[in-house]
């Protein structure tokens, strides 16, 4: 495997080189008097046309696009990834249009291009943001290749409801995990100068509170009382803008009855006014005339008016601002600098792209970037990250020696469309190597494979391909059994309301351990699926979140011991959806529960009232989720011990300093990450039970063990108080270092 420090070296060569050698736009005073010049000589109906985004069909060049790419009309076209089209619509615009402003190309590059990396929430299952930035740096490489200069990504909505088919998008249920990565995503694609015609400019979204959609159902309503939108939801959107991010998309969803497309608070007073956000804002598909079946807008121009005024720079595809814009300013409704405004944050980042100078792509390029080795190296070695083992006996790792005849079975386990996941629109099935391809291209000389899908689908409850798997079971000496769900049961308007593992492929699993071979379940989905029966059923069981490209040769790789797990879950698993939402961050109860209580099989006849134990919990589940947060095994083991601070009482402003001993117990050289969590014991308003602040990557060799010393300052446990003002109280404090958000004997501090 290429080791990362190389491929990082390949990706900064290719991306670097273009930068060194080209005059730069120039200082932020010159580009802010060039676009005072641009706008000085734009008629009111050019300037709406820079707010105009629409879609190309992607199927041809597209008359009527032209014409109005001509016409002034566009400054956005999003979904046209032939270079040639869009080197054509470019040169419409910049040569064929009165003032020559160029277009910006969009797309939904989600986690890859055309080679496809592991879903967001299992990129989050690394913990490793150096894999993440490089492989949002190939993603953008190979996206600009085709033209594409601005991608509609990270999603950074927290997501603690798993029936949420968009908790896929995202990095889960943490507010430091998902900045981190959305920090790494953001530096990925832009790179470190956003003109290199290698970079495009990210897009974070969705502004916000998206992930608390009620029920888990799409585009629902939130209702998330202020300090717990700064406190949880916000902090990942305010990383991702000091780390430059360019842009920014509003959400579907109303919180507290606003439609965060019509959102003052969010877009001005928090966005520009707190965070001094200079790039643009783009409304999500058509959500600035969704504002009235939410019942917020009475018809498309108060729509318009609605959004412009709230601070959305940008339509996609409403059409509102085009056909209503240039009357409500001539009507008085609304200013024209409040236009003037938008087109200069639009410009802004027309210029921060280089695409005045350089508004044009090679054509040839796409041909050494897709798919490059290096390019699906790191997709590799990123989907062996990215998987987590939540169970193990001692089966795995399978040892080729000794296994003579292997069967692999499930509906995922030659799925090549469905393994890449939610939201590949370019990626290719054909250059997906599935797990069936590459244990048989890495083992089938050794060892006698059968292949038995016995399902055609994660949907498919045929009984007879059940039978057959079974049979050439009872012929092997160990199964492997590739579940899960397929890439279209997650993503956007893809929930839940039951995450059970479907029916059939439920049956296969339990029918296959009937046979008393050793089963191995590996289950590939967008999302926490509820699992029980299935790891009981399972000597050993892998949770792979869709991941990608490569994720065949990964898993097997991980099956055979080439590779060692050392992913964890960026989520928690829940034992039944009844418990959700179920989250390790969550504030303490007056009565939390104690782990004692008497459970529904255990009530005996007429008991008392109050004999249960009156605590939060439930009688029939009690309240312990399957898995944790940060949880995942190894095929070695770990110890913490001696976690020391430096001190006793800090100051607001100092920095606590930690050690710990790290040790290997196991046999394997393998990778551990480390987990710091804290919780602040009293404050003027409830405070999380744990919250993670810190983690890190540690790989050991066999008995190895390695003293680490980590750093936190104090300014990080800052939260907004009963006043809404963001500060360190002083009180105590408990603090975890440990494999998981659940484990670990917590060390004492106080804060003065």
């Amino acid at each position: 495997m290429m080791p990362l420090k190389k491929i990082f070296l390949i990706l900064l060569c290719t991306s670097v080189t273009w930068s060194c050698t080209q005059n730069r736009t120039g200082t932020d005073r010159e580009t802010e008097k060039k676009i005072s010049r641009l706008i000085s000589q734009m008629t009111l109906e050019e300037k709406i046309g820079q707010l105009n985004q629409i879609s190309s069909s992607n199927t041809g060049m597209d008359e009527r696009l032209a014409e109005a790419v001509e016409n002034g009309q566009v400054g956005s076209i999003l979904n046209e990834v032939d270079p040639s089209r869009v080197n054509a619509y470019q040169k419409i615009a910049v040569e064929g249009s009165r003032l020559g402003i160029p277009l910006i190309v969009g797309r939904d590059v989600i986690h890859g291009f055309k080679t496809i990396f592991p879903i967001p929430l299992g990129l989050a299952a690394t913990f490793n943001p150096e894999v993440v930035e490089q492989g949002a740096r190939i993603a953008a490489r190979e996206a600009t290749a085709a033209g594409v200069r601005w991608t509609f990504s990270p999603m950074l909505d927290i997501a603690r409801d798993p029936r949420w088919g968009r908790i896929a998008e995202g990095f889960g249920e943490d507010t430091y995990l998902t900045s981190v990565m959305g920090e790494a995503m953001v530096k990925g694609y832009q790179g470190t100068d956003p003109s290199d015609p290698g970079s495009m400019a990210a897009c974070v979204k969705h502004f916000a509170g998206y992930g608390a959609a009620e029920g888990g159902r799409d585009y629902n309503s939130t209702f998330i009382p202020e300090r717990v939108l700064r406190n949880v939801y916000l902090p990942p959107f305010q990383k991702a803008v000091e780390a430059g991010a360019l842009t920014l998309m509003t959400s579907f969803n109303d919180n507290n009855g606003v439609p965060s497309t019509g959102n003052t608070f969010l877009l001005r007073d928090v966005l520009r006014d707190e965070w001094n956000f200079s790039g643009f804002v783009v409304s999500d598909w058509s959500s600035v005339t969704e504002m009235i079946p939410h019942g917020f807008a009475e018809d498309p121009a108060h729509a318009a008016h609605l959004a412009i005024k709230a601070g959305v720079d940008m339509d996609m595809m409403s059409f509102a601002y085009l056909n209503h814009l240039s009357d409500l300013v001539k009507e008085g409704t609304i200013s024209e600098t409040l236009i003037d405004e938008a087109v200069r944050n639009i410009l802004r980042v027309k210029f921060s792209l280089g695409l005045f100078e350089n508004p044009y792509v090679d054509e040839s390029l796409h041909k050494e970037v897709f798919y490059a080795p290096e390019h699906l190296e790191l997709a590799k070695q990123t989907a062996a990250e990215s998987v987590v083992l939540l169970k193990n006996d001692g089966t795995l790792p399978l040892d080729e020696k000794r296994i003579k005849t292997l069967l692999i079975t499930g509906p995922m386990a030659h799925a090549a469309h469905d393994q890449l996941g939610t939201w590949v629109f370019d990626g290719e099935e054909g250059a997906t190597i599935t797990p069936l391809k590459a244990i048989r291209d890495a083992y089938g000389n050794s060892i006698s494979i059968l292949y038995e899908p016995a399902l055609a689908n994660s949907r498919d409850n045929d009984p007879s391909g059940i039978r057959k798997a079974v049979m050439a079971a009872r012929r092997s000496d160990a199964v492997l059994v590739f579940a899960g769900e397929e890439s279209i049961l997650s993503g956007e308007a893809h929930c839940l309301a039951n995450l059970d593992l479907m029916e059939g492929q439920s049956r296969l699993i339990e029918a296959l351990k009937a046979v008393g071979k050793p089963v191995i379940t590996i289950i590939m989905a967008g999302r926490p699926l509820t699992i029980e029966k299935e790891t009981t059923w399972s000597n050993a069981l892998l949770y792979a979140f869709h991941p990608g490209t490569m994720g065949g040769p990964a898993l097997a790789d991980l099956i055979f011991g080439h590779e060692i797990p050392s992913g964890k879950l960026p989520v928690t698993f829940p034992r039944s959806s009844g418990q959700i939402p179920l989250y390790y961050n969550h504030t303490r109860t007056g009565r939390p529960f104690q782990g004692n209580e008497t459970l529904l099989k255990d009530i005996p006849p007429k008991a008392g009232q109050t004999s249960l134990g009156n605590t939060s919990f439930y009688l029939d589940l009690g309240a312990a989720p399957l898995f944790p947060f940060g949880f995942g095994l190894s095929y070695s083991a770990f110890a913490y011990t001696n976690i020391t601070l430096d001190k006793v009482s800090y100051g607001k402003n100092e920095v606590i300093g930690l050690t710990f001993d790290l040790t290997n117990t196991g046999k394997y050289t393998a990778t551990e990450i480390a987990q710091l969590y804290i919780c602040d014991k009293t404050g003027s308003v409830t405070r999380p039970v744990r919250e993670l602040k810190h983690f890190e990557r540690i790989t050991l060799d066999p008995g190895e063990s390695k003293t680490v010393t980590w750093t936190l300052p104090v300014s990080m446990l800052a939260f907004r108080d009963l006043n809404m003002d963001l500060t360190v109280e002083p009180g105590h404090f408990e603090l975890w270092v440990a494999g998981n958000s659940v484990s670990g004997d917590p060390v004492l501090f106080e804060v003065h």
